[in-house]
């Protein structure tokens, strides 16, 4: 099996419709007890906004911290999955049920082999 990674991707500045906001999270929920129970789940959250992140950069030696995002883009990472699946096919097909799931788009990468 490989592993692959589902990324939510929404606006930064994005807020919920009323009511879809429960409606997404019990969807997700759902998802989530789903790929749980059929073993493929690996690892997975949501992430607070990019506002409250900090940047490490240590490549000249000493650690220079600043606050924000890394990048200024319009689009986010909100969230993820780490799953396992047998192929791209079936990557894609989770991909689906989460992005009908969250209301977002969901991006699919597969973790780098080992050789």
């Amino acid at each position: 099996m490989t592993q692959y990674m589902l990324s939510v991707i929404h606006p930064e500045d994005f807020a919920y419709a009323p009511g879809d906001q429960e409606r997404a999270f019990a969807q997700v929920d759902a998802f989530n007890t789903e790929i749980l129970e059929s073993g493929r789940w690996v690892f997975g959250g949501g992430l607070v906004p990019p506002s409250s992140a900090t940047v490490v950069d240590g490549r000249s030696g000493a650690a220079v911290v600043t606050d924000g995002p890394y990048v200024e883009v319009k689009e986010q990472l909100g969230g993820f999955w780490v799953v396992e699946a047998a192929d791209q096919d079936e990557a894609l097909e989770l991909a689906r049920k989460a992005s009908a799931a969250c209301l977002h788009p969901v991006e699919v990468r597969a973790f780098q082999g080992e050789g």
